[in-house]
């Protein structure tokens, strides 16, 4: 894209989001109430052992575990929810998103991946995140209350803009996308303030709009989008420390906004940990090498 064709996608891009309405408008969260199950995120042993399937890298049967799930509890939001991760990440780690190479390089990381994406993954994908989000809105209509649903909506917008950003290559679809995934997170979090996973979605909005050029942030705060690559960290810290099925993701999102921001040494730590975890992942050791080459190279003041 040209640099006039990008400024008048930014452009369009606020008269978008200035006259947006946010799903947030006029949908007020009623505080939790002691006792509320509804209110606490479901923690299930069965998409824990699928996640850590997932983190080695061994889709098939990730995707197995989730849609058997799914098949078990066909008005959950959260198991179509899973399938469209487990086909995100395959197509990510097919292309080489989740690597120091991609994430370093400011063309790819806010231009998206040489090529197409797979088709067969794109539309599997799309139409497992829909399923969520239908399953989503239909329990929230109910509940608004439903963490479960709002997890599902979260982690679903939350992709959806990765998807757009980095497959597609649709950068104004994606920030939508990241507004809406937004938007669910506090919902999700003014619910259940536990719910640590929700500052991934957060924290990863906060540090790529953060790093954009000076002039593009300004344009964009104009329309009332905002990014902070310092709060950014943050809240990837804190998905990292304690969030609970996207805590590996987060840890290396961390660790690779950590090579960005030149602190190698803390890049390392998180990989060392990914890498003890799940040692059939081959990218985590992979990653921890390059780290540890670097903070050789580079060791923080007072080595």
């Amino acid at each position: 894209m040209s640099k006039s064709a990008g400024l008048f996608a930014l452009c369009a891009l606020l008269l978008v989001s200035a006259t947006w309405p946010s799903r947030a408008n006029g949908q007020s969260v009623a505080p939790k109430q002691a006792g509320d199950a509804s209110a606490q995120l479901s923690f299930i042993p069965e998409l824990d052992r699928g996640f850590h399937e997932l983190y080695e890298l061994k889709f098939k049967e990730a995707r197995a575990r989730f849609t058997a799930w799914e098949g078990l509890n066909p008005t959950a939001p959260l198991g179509p929810a899973l399938e469209a991760a487990a086909d995100l990440f395959e197509e990510f780690y097919r292309k080489g998103v989740l690597t120091s190479e991609f994430f370093l390089n400011d063309k790819r990381l806010l231009g998206g991946i040489e090529g197409k994406p797979d088709a067969d993954l794109e539309t599997s994908f799309a139409a497992a995140a829909q399923r969520s989000e239908n399953l989503a809105r239909q329990r929230l209509a109910v509940d608004p209350n439903d963490a479960d649903a709002l997890f599902a909506l979260t982690l679903s917008a939350g992709m959806r803009s990765d998807n757009a950003s980095l497959l597609e290559k649709k950068q104004m679809e994606s920030l939508g996308f990241m507004r809406e995934a937004d938007v669910s997170a506090k919902k999700l979090l003014a619910v259940t303030p536990e719910a640590d996973d929700a500052y991934l979605a957060l924290g990863a909005a906060n540090y790529i709009i953060g790093i954009l050029p000076g002039y593009k942030r300004a344009l964009l705060r104009m329309g009332g989008v905002r990014g902070d690559r310092t709060a950014g960290i943050e809240q990837l810290q804190r998905a990292a420390a304690s969030g609970h099925y996207l805590r590996p993701y987060a840890k290396l999102m961390l660790a690779l906004a950590e090579l960005r921001e030149k602190h190698p040494d803390l890049a390392r730590a998180q990989l060392e940990q990914l890498a003890a975890e799940f040692p059939d992942n081959p990218l985590f050791g992979a990653e921890l090498a390059k780290a540890a080459a670097a903070a050789n190279r580079n060791p923080p003041p007072g080595d």
